[in-house]
């Protein structure tokens, strides 16, 4: 009999096989506002979103689909998500005013950006809980050693809220492009993007990919999808 993970393999050589590169646009922004995680303000008003559904291996999660949008100035790039959720598994005593390292541990919307297309595996990773806490990370793939990881600042803010009553919590980033290495972007410009969320505890613990990844790790940079500005 075939093991689940064998199956799953088999299933993620399908889509990748079938499924075209994911594509995120984003949609340029005449100034730029301070994050308010907020979908219906008048910066986000008709931005339309991709979503994230699936598991590692393309398998379906038991979440509600988690929505992304984008939008750009010439100095920043936003990111918004949009999460529903069953439960919330937080950090106690959340600080917001200086990064959290590991936030990974608790429940987290996360985007890996990279402007190398040559060396895929350097990239940077941005993290927003929903109390508002951050976390930036300099990821190099191609020597590990010569990462400066969380030490790294890329002077990016953040936002989030919780609705209870929907079960729904948002959470929004500004990220300098000069921390991703973009000095003048335009129209056309790409850059390659995973977008991930996790929540819950173990055993519990879910999962969710934009464009699944083929493995038990978000940090699979051959399965970045592209961000195109427009």
């Amino acid at each position: 009999m075939l093991t689940s993970l064998l199956l799953a393999g088999i299933l993620m050589q399908t889509l990748q096989k079938t499924t075209p590169v994911p594509l995120l646009q984003s949609r340029s922004a005449p100034s730029d506002w301070a994050p308010n995680a907020n979908p219906n303000a008048p910066e986000w008003k008709g931005v339309k979103a991709v979503t994230a559904t699936r598991g590692f291996f393309g398998e379906t999660v038991a979440l509600a689909p988690t929505e992304i949008r984008s939008r750009w100035t010439v100095d920043s790039l936003y990111l918004l998500y949009v999460c529903p959720y069953k439960t919330l598994y937080l950090k106690e005593k959340p600080v917001t005013n200086v990064e959290t390292n590991q936030l990974w541990d608790w429940d987290v919307a996360e985007a890996f950006i990279g402007s190398n297309f040559e060396y895929i595996g350097l990239y940077k990773e941005f993290q927003v809980s929903p109390q508002g806490e951050f976390v930036d990370l300099d990821i190099n793939r191609e020597d590990p050693k010569a990462a400066q990881g969380v030490a790294w600042q890329s002077g990016f803010t953040v936002k989030a809220r919780v609705d209870e009553k929907k079960k729904i919590w948002y959470g929004e980033m500004r990220i300098p492009f000069a921390s991703l290495g973009v000095t003048n972007p335009q129209p056309g410009m790409e850059l390659r993007i995973g977008l991930y969320r996790i929540e819950g505890a173990e055993p519990n613990r879910v999962y969710v990919a934009w464009s699944p990844t083929g493995k038990k790790t978000f940090h699979e940079p051959s399965a970045f999808g592209r961000l195109v500005l427009r």
